[in-house]
C-alpha cells in the first residue's frame, strides 16, 4: 500500500549547506522512524519558502542515494505570518503501516506546524 508521509524542518539562514544538513536530517529521520527504505520510496514533493534559493532539497536526497525516487521541488504559499526559512516534503512510500501508525516528523521550528499529526501518531 503507498502511504503519504510528511515533514518539514527549517534552517537559520538561506545556506546551501545549511539547507543540505537539515535536508538530510529530516529525510534520514523519516526513514528510520518509519523503518523504510530508498527501495520503497515511490516520489517526495519537496517545497521551501520564498525566503529558500540557496539549495535545492532534492541534491540532498539524492546525496543520500535517493538517485532513482522521482523528486520535485517548488515554492510553498506565502501566507503572511507563516514559518519562515521553512523545507517540506511529502513522501509517497510503500509500506505495509495503516495511516495511524505513519510518524510524521517535523524538526526545529517547524515541530509545531503539524501537532495534530504528531499527536495522532504517537
Amino acid at each position: 500500500m503507498v502511504r503519504g508521509i510528511r515533514g518539514a524542518t527549517t534552517v537559520l539562514h538561506n545556506d546551501a549547506g545549511e539547507i543540505r544538513e537539515a535536508t538530510k536530517e529530516l529525510l534520514t529521520k523519516i526513514l528510520q522512524d518509519n523503518k523504510l527504505s530508498t527501495e520503497d520510496l515511490v516520489s517526495a514533493i519537496f517545497t521551501v519558502t520564498a525566503d529558500l534559493n540557496a539549495d535545492f532539497p532534492a541534491s540532498s536526497a539524492r546525496e543520500i542515494g535517493w538517485q532513482l525516487v522521482p523528486l520535485l521541488c517548488a515554492t510553498e504559499i506565502p501566507v503572511p505570518g507563516s514559518l519562515k526559512r521553512c523545507i517540506r516534503v511529502l513522501i509517497h512510500a510503500n509500506t505495509d503501516c495503516t495511516q495511524r501508525e505513519i510518524k510524521h516528523i517535523f524538526l526545529r521550528e517547524a515541530a509545531g506546524l503539524r501537532k495534530d499529526l504528531l499527536e495522532t501518531c504517537e
